[in-house]
C-alpha cells in the first residue's frame, strides 16, 4: 500500500478537478465557505489522516466546526471510506456495535508531508477506486481506475463542504446519463431510477404509503449509479452512513446531502456490476438473514380477525378452494385489549389457540403475530411491571417518555440499552411458553405516536375511548419547542410537508441509554428492535427466526424481512410496489413485499386479480387488509381464486428455484426479486422499466397493471425467452424489443431467459407437502442452437436450523451443468455434501430442454451409460421481423425426458447426439 501525490498517469484527472473548482478560494455560499486541508499524514492502519481548518465562519444554522478530522482508507478491493468529523469533540455515529465495522484511528494533529495543492492516491494494484483531493478550499473526488469515470466529486460550483452542528452539506456533480436508484424508503411515482428534482427525504416516519415522495418507514441513505459509456456499462454505489434526518437533493446533474447532525461517514463500492455492488454492499452492512422454507410460501392475514373461529374459517376456505396458503397472521386481534404478549381470554382463549396451533402445525402451515414497540402504562401488566424493574424505557428528563399507541399510553422500551435487549428476550419467551408462534411481525417501530410533545395522562377520561378509531390522541400534550433538538435550525421535509421531527413519534429531545439523543437515534428505533427480537427468537428451540419489520435502516436485512407498510387498493399502488420491492434488494433486504390487493380500502375484483398476479411473485408474498375493509381473501372471488391457483401454483413450483435464491442472498447479497437491468446491464432499455421485473437471473415477470387490459406490452431484452406455463412457445429477441402479449384475466406472463437450469417440483397446498415432491429441471438453450451452455444451481438444508450454509451436515448444493456442441447435447451435475438430499430421498423425475435445433423426431438418450426413450415437441417463436416486415421464426424443439430416478444428492450425466429431422 502506498501513496503518490502526483501519479502521472492520473494528472488528468487532476487537472479536470481544478477545472471544475470555478467557485474558487475566495468565493462564498450562501451556508458556508468552505474548509482548507492543513495538515495530511498515514495512518497506521494503512489509511489516510488529515485535518481541515474551516476558512471563514458564518453562523447560518449554526456557528462551523473550526477544525475537522479526515479519514481515508481502501477498506477492502471493493470498498473505499472518507470518513470526516469534528477533530476536537466526538460526534454521535451510528453505534458501532449496532453495525460493526473500524473504527477511524484516534490520531493528533500533526503535519508529517508538505501539503500539496492537489493530490491523487491509488492503494493497490487489485482496487478500481481512486482517492484525490483539492487541499483549498478542500474537496476530494472519487475516480474509477479502469475507465477514468468520476465516480463522486465534491468540487462544485454552486457548494462547499459544510459542517456545523446541527447542519452538514455537501455536494458531488454527476453526468446527465447517470442512472440513481436508492435512497429510500419512498414510495416513488416516476420508478425505480431516481427521479430529478423530486425530494428525498430520510427520516423514519409513520405516514401510510400511499403518499408519494415522502419518508416512509425505512431510513436507506444509499444510491446505485449505472453508467453506460461507451457500450459498457459499470455500476457503484454510494452510502452515506448516517441515522440523521437528511434531504437529499438530486437535481440530474448534481446530489446534494443536507444533513441535521452527526458525521459525514462515506463508503464507496466499486462494482462493476449491479450483483457486485449488492455483494460487496452487504459484505459491509451485514448478509441478508438465513429465510426457513416456509416463509416463501403464501401469507394470510387481516387487521380484523375478531375471534379464533374466523382464522380457523379462514384457513378452512382457502383449503376447500384449493389455493396454497402456509402462514396465517394475526394483526393485534389476538391480543388482550391491545397489549404486547397478551391474549383476549374471550376472543383467542389460550387452550382453543393452542390446539388450533397443534392441528395446522402438524400440517406444516404455521402462524406469526403483530407485536408492538409501546408498552402500555398498566400496573397490573406483567410485561410493564417487569419493564419499570429493569429501568428498560426511553426517558425524558429522567422519567419514561410517555405517548400514545393502540392500548392508550404507553412507554417505549430502549433497544440501545442491554438490559433492555435481556427483558425483551425474556418477554418474547414468556409469551412463546403461552403460545408456539412461529415468528414476530414488528409494527409502529418508526417508533409511531398517536400524540406529539410532551404529554401526560387525563384524570377522569378514558384514553382511548371506546368508541372513537383509536388513532386519535387523547392525553393531555404540549409542544416541546424550546430545545435546538425538537426545534434545529434547519427543518428537513419530514413528512413530506416540513413537520416537526418529533411530530407523531418520540420527541427529539428524549434520551436513550448513555445519554444518546432521539434526535440522533431515532431511525435507528426499528433497526434496534430487529436486533434484539433476531437475538430473542434465536434462542428460542434453536430454530431459524423469522421476523417482519415495517421500520427498516442500513443492515436490517441482517435480521428481519420487510414489507411495504400500507398501501393503497388502486392500480397506481399496485405499480409503486414493484419499484418499492427491487429498491429493498438493492437495500440489502431482499425478502419483501407489498400487501397484496392493497391495505385498504377494498380492491376491485379486477384489480385484486391482477395484483395476485404479481404477488406470487413478490420474494415475501402475503394478502393484508385493513380492518374497516371488506374481507379480500383470495377465495371471496371465485375469479381471484383461479388467479391465484393459476399464480401461486407456478411459485410453488418454483419454491426450490425462490429457496436456492433465499441461499444466494445470503451469502452474496443477491436480490431475490431484480431490475431487468441487474442480468442486462449493457441494454439501457431497461434502465428505468418499473413494468417488469426478474426473480434471480432469470424469471421475468411481466403484469398487466392497469384496468381492462387483457393484453400487456412487454420489453423482451436480447435473446430467447420460453413461457414458463407453455415452454413450446418462445420470444426471439434479436437486438430488445417490445412484444404485445395475451394476457386473459387469469394469466400472468413469465418467462425464462435462455442459457439457464431452472429446478422445480410439483407443487401442492403447502410448502412441506411440495418440498417432498419429485423435482425436475428446466434446460433452457437459444432457440436453434447448434452451440451453447447453461447453467443453474440447487440449495437445499434443514430449513429451520438457525445456520443456512453448507459443511454443517445438514445441507446439499447441487451445481447443473448443459452444453450442445458438435451435434451432441450433455446435461450433468455436481453436488456438494450429497448426504442430506440423499437421506430425503429426493429425485429428479423430469428433464426439459428447450431450444435444440437438429432434433429426430425419436431418439436415445444415455443416463450415466443407460438408455431412456424421449419425446420432443416443436417450439413456437415469436422473434424480430426482418426486413420485409415478416417475423423471424427459428426452427427449434422442447425434448422431454421422463420416467427418471435420478438420485438429487448423487451426480448424474446425461447425453444424446443431434440429428437431421426427418
Amino acid at each position: 500500500m502506498f501513496y503518490s501525490p502526483f501519479l502521472v498517469s492520473l494528472l488528468v484527472l487532476t487537472v479536470a478537478l481544478l477545472c471544475c473548482n470555478t467557485h474558487g478560494a475566495e468565493s462564498t455560499n450562501k451556508i458556508g465557505n468552505g474548509y482548507r486541508l492543513i495538515s495530511i499524514q498515514d495512518s497506521p492502519d494503512g489509511g489516510l489522516v488529515g485535518h481541515l481548518q474551516v476558512k471563514q465562519k458564518n453562523k447560518i444554522y449554526g456557528p462551523d466546526i473550526s477544525l475537522l478530522k479526515l479519514y481515508v482508507k481502501h477498506e477492502t478491493d471493493g470498498r473505499l471510506r472518507v470518513h470526516i468529523t469534528d477533530a476536537k469533540k466526538q460526534r454521535w455515529e451510528v453505534p458501532y456495535n449496532l453495525l460493526p465495522r473500524a473504527q477511524p484511528p484516534n490520531i493528533k494533529q500533526t503535519i508529517t508531508r508538505p501539503i500539496k495543492p492537489t493530490f491523487v492516491s491509488q492503494y493497490t494494484s487489485n482496487t478500481d477506486l481512486i482517492f484525490s483531493y483539492i487541499q483549498d478550499p478542500f474537496s476530494f473526488a472519487v475516480t474509477r481506475k479502469s475507465n477514468g469515470q468520476t465516480l463522486f466529486n465534491s468540487s462544485t460550483p454552486s457548494s462547499n463542504l459544510v459542517f456545523k452542528d446541527q447542519y452538514l452539506e455537501i455536494s458531488t456533480t454527476l453526468p446527465k446519463d447517470a442512472s440513481l436508484y436508492g435512497l429510500g424508503e419512498n414510495t416513488q411515482p416516476h420508478g425505480i431510477k431516481l427521479y430529478p428534482n423530486d425530494p428525498y427525504t430520510l427520516y423514519t416516519t409513520d405516514i401510510s404509503a400511499i403518499n408519494l415522495n415522502t419518508d416512509l418507514y425505512g431510513s436507506h441513505p444509499v444510491y446505485m449509479d449505472l453508467r453506460n459509456v461507451g457500450g459498457e456499462a459499470k455500476a457503484h454505489a454510494v452510502l452515506l452512513l448516517s441515522s440523521n434526518g437528511m434531504d437529499v437533493v438530486y437535481t440530474g446533474t448534481s446530489l446534494t446531502y443536507k444533513v441535521i447532525g452527526g458525521v459525514l461517514d462515506f463508503y464507496f463500492f466499486s462494482g462493476p456490476t449491479p450483483l457486485d455492488v449488492v455483494d460487496q454492499y452487504t459484505e459491509f452492512v451485514g448478509r441478508p438473514a438465513a429465510m426457513p422454507y416456509w416463509s416463501l410460501g403464501f401469507h394470510q392475514c387481516r387487521w380484523g380477525y375478531h375471534n379464533l373461529s374466523v382464522v380457523e374459517d379462514v384457513v378452512d376456505n382457502y383449503k376447500k378452494a384449493q389455493i396454497p396458503l402456509d402462514v396465517i397472521w394475526n394483526d393485534d386481534d389476538h391480543m388482550d385489549f391491545h397489549k404486547d404478549f397478551s391474549l383476549n381470554p374471550i376472543a383467542y382463549p389460550r387452550e382453543k389457540l393452542v390446539a388450533f396451533l397443534d392441528k395446522i402445525h402438524s400440517l406444516g402451515m404455521k402462524y406469526i403475530v403483530l407485536i408492538d414497540p409501546g408498552i402500555n402504562v398498566n400496573s397490573t401488566y406483567g410485561v410493564y411491571q417487569r419493564g419499570m424493574a429493569n429501568d428498560v424505557f426511553i426517558k425524558y428528563h429522567g422519567k419514561p417518555y410517555l405517548a400514545q399507541v393502540w392500548p392508550g399510553a404507553v412507554y417505549f422500551p430502549d433497544f440501545l440499552n442491554p438490559k433492555t435487549v435481556s427483558w425483551w428476550g425474556d418477554e418474547i419467551k414468556r409469551f412463546h411458553e403461552l403460545v408456539p408462534i412461529d415468528g414476530l411481525w414488528i409494527d409502529m417501530n418508526e417508533a409511531s405516536n398517536f400524540c406529539s410533545g410532551l404529554c401526560t395522562i387525563p384524570e377522569g377520561i378514558k384514553c382511548p375511548s371506546v368508541t372513537g378509531p383509536g388513532w386519535d390522541c387523547c392525553l393531555d400534550c404540549r409542544n416541546i419547542t424550546d430545545t435546538r433538538w425538537d426545534n434545529p435550525p434547519y427543518k428537513i421535509n419530514a413528512s413530506g410537508m416540513g413537520e416537526a421531527i418529533g411530530f407523531k413519534t418520540i420527541a427529539t429531545s428524549a434520551t436513550h441509554y448513555n445519554g444518546v439523543l432521539e434526535y440522533d437515534a431515532h431511525s435507528l428505533y426499528g433497526f434496534s428492535q430487529s436486533i434484539a427480537t433476531h437475538k430473542a427468537l434465536e434462542g428460542l428451540q434453536g430454530k431459524r427466526p423469522f421476523i417482519l419489520t415495517r421500520s427498516t435502516f442500513v443492515g436490517s436485512g441482517h435480521y428481519a424481512a420487510h414489507w411495504t407498510g400500507d398501501n393503497k387498493g388502486t392500480w397506481e399502488d399496485l405499480r409503486y410496489s414493484i419499484s418499492t420491492v427491487l429498491n429493498f434488494g438493492i437495500f440489502g433486504v431482499p425478502m419483501v413485499g407489498s400487501d397484496i390487493c392493497g391495505f385498504y380500502p377494498a380492491p376491485t375484483e379486477e384489480l385484486c386479480n391482477r395484483w395476485i398476479e404479481v404477488g406470487a411473485f413478490y420474494p415475501f408474498s402475503r394478502d393484508h387488509a385493513n380492518y374497516y375493509s371488506p374481507r379480500q381473501e383470495l377465495y371471496q372471488w371465485e375469479s381471484v381464486a383461479e388467479s391465484a391457483r393459476n399464480a401461486l401454483g407456478m411459485r410453488y413450483k418454483l419454491l426450490p428455484y425462490l429457496y436456492t435464491l433465499t441461499y444466494q442472498a445470503h451469502i452474496r447479497g443477491a436480490p431475490i426479486a431484480r431490475p431487468l437491468f441487474f442480468s442486462f446491464p449493457e441494454y439501457t432499455m431497461c434502465y428505468g422499466l418499473s413494468t417488469q421485473f426478474l426473480i434471480g437471473s432469470s424469471l421475468m415477470i411481466s403484469p398487466v397493471l392497469e384496468a381492462n387490459k387483457t393484453q400487456v406490452d412487454a420489453l423482451f431484452p436480447p435473446g430467447t425467452w420460453y413461457n414458463m406455463f407453455d415452454m413450446s412457445q418462445a420470444i426471439v429477441s434479436e437486438k430488445g424489443q417490445y412484444v404485445s402479449l395475451d394476457a386473459p384475466l387469469h394469466v400472468i406472463n413469465v418467462h425464462v431467459y435462455q442459457n439457464a437450469i431452472i429446478p422445480m417440483q410439483q407443487g401442492g397446498m403447502i410448502s412441506k407437502e411440495a418440498r417432498m415432491t419429485p423435482f425436475s429441471i428446466v434446460v433452457t438453450f437459444p432457440a436453434g442452437a447448434t452451440e451453447g451452455k447453461a447453467t443453474g444451481n440447487l440449495f437445499l438444508d434443514e430449513d429451520e436450523l438457525p445456520e443456512m450454509k453448507l459443511g454443517n451436515g445438514f445441507s446439499t448444493h447441487v451445481e447443473f451443468y448443459a452444453t450442445v456442441s458438435q451435434g451432441k447435447v450433455k446435461v450433468w451435475s455436481n453436488v456438494q455434501e450429497p448426504k442430506f438430499a440423499s437421506d430425503k430421498g429426493w429425485i429428479i423425475e423430469k428433464v426439459t430442454v428447450l431450444g435444440l435445433n437438429g432434433v429426430k423426431d425419436t431418439f436415445a438418450v444415455e443416463v450415466d451409460d443407460a438408455a431412456v426413450d424421449v419425446s420432443s415437441v416443436d417450439i413456437t417463436t415469436t422473434g424480430d421481423n426482418n426486413l420485409n416486415g415478416d417475423s423471424v421464426i427459428r426452427k427449434s424443439k422442447m425434448v422431454v425426458i421422463t420416467g427418471l430416478k435420478l438420485a438429487v444428492g448423487k451426480k448424474f450425466a446425461m447425453s444424446w447426439k443431434l440429428g437431421i429431422e426427418k
